[in-house]
């Protein structure tokens, strides 16, 4: 499967922004999907997961509340809502996918990756 995320942007802190992950392939229901961010100078880390149906979803503390993901498998997209934004938010987003039906939270847990949407926060 191949992804590519786009949505980033620059929002002020308290804004909203829609990140999204078109994925090829027919099969992109059988992948659950995660996003990940990194932010300069540091490790890349896990902000949610959902799986192949969507009805399961796993969140970071520092998300939890604030951030929303989604996916329409029709369309072969995974969305993520994210809202009160923060200035720690700002980050690479990356989104990934793996083919197992758990959950993962690292990143070599995932084996196929996005290209990266870039978020700025400002304050």
């Amino acid at each position: 499967v191949q992804l590519q995320a786009s949505g980033g942007g620059l929002v002020q802190a308290g804004g909203s922004l829609r990140l999204s992950c078109a994925a090829s392939g027919r099969t992109f229901s059988t992948y659950a999907v995660g996003w990940f961010r990194q932010a300069p100078g540091k490790e890349r880390e896990f902000v949610t997961h959902i799986n192949r149906s969507g009805a399961s979803t796993v969140y970071a503390d520092s998300v939890k509340g604030r951030f929303t993901i989604s996916r329409d498998n029709v369309k072969n997209t995974v969305y993520l809502q994210m809202n009160g934004l923060k200035t720690e938010d700002t980050a690479v987003y990356y989104c990934a996918a793996r083919s197992s039906g758990t959950w993962g939270v690292a990143p070599a847990d995932y084996a196929y990756w996005g290209q990266g949407t870039l978020v700025t926060v400002s304050s």
